[in-house]
């Protein structure tokens, strides 16, 4: 059974004005697929669950840490935009996409038009771009833990060592974890996937390299 825009409305008290951003936004997505090829095909029949609840879920986890601040936020191999551009529709950050794919970029920007999300779009690798404070680093489905956090640590740095890294993880993600604490040391905060019975948000904070 599919899961509606309706449902993660009243499951994550999201805004009428904030899911009428996000229907506009599954509209282009589900427009632009045909041509592009921006997600994966077979998870259009179930596009709420698999894209916008599984990004949205973050929002009262983060908010229930950071509180009702908007947020810098850099998101690492944004894709078609998941979890940023999500969580800057909903008010939660200023969001910086970070995607070297170019078509994936303008499709970014057009939804950051049609939205008037608070996002800008870098079309560039992470290890390219200048580094600038955040508070928090998000990732979906780009990159091993280790490598998420090695990308990050110029950005960590520039922000004092207070930004934290939060991420949408499948199964693997114990064996992620275990990999990056042979040259890291973190404080990881697990949460339970909506849209992902075998997914995992984590939240590492405190980051420091051995």
């Amino acid at each position: 059974m599919t899961y509606s825009l309706e449902e993660l409305a009243q499951d994550l008290n999201v805004s009428r004005e904030t899911s009428v951003k996000l229907q506009t936004y599954a509209d282009l997505l589900i427009k632009w697929q045909k041509a592009k090829n921006l997600v994966s095909n077979s998870t259009l029949d179930d596009i709420w669950r698999r894209h916008f609840l599984d990004s949205a879920q973050m929002i009262p986890h983060i908010q229930a840490v950071f509180g009702e601040k908007r947020l810098s936020l850099l998101d690492i191999g944004s894709g078609a935009g998941f979890p940023g551009l999500v969580l800057s529709l909903a008010g939660v950050a200023h969001a910086h996409m970070v995607e070297s794919n170019g078509r994936k970029c303008i499709f970014m920007r057009q939804v950051v038009r049609d939205t008037a999300a608070l996002a800008e779009i870098h079309n560039e690798r992470i290890e390219s771009i200048g580094v600038f404070p955040v508070d928090i680093i998000t990732s979906r489905a780009c990159a091993r833990v280790i490598q998420l956090i090695n990308w990050s640590k110029p950005f960590l740095e520039a922000s004092g060592g207070k930004a934290e890294i939060w991420l949408l993880k499948g199964a693997g993600a114990d064996e992620e974890l275990t990999e990056a604490k042979a040259c890291w040391k973190m404080q990881v905060d697990r949460y339970s996937s909506l849209s992902d019975p075998s997914g995992v948000i984590l939240r590492l904070h405190g980051i420091e390299s051995l």
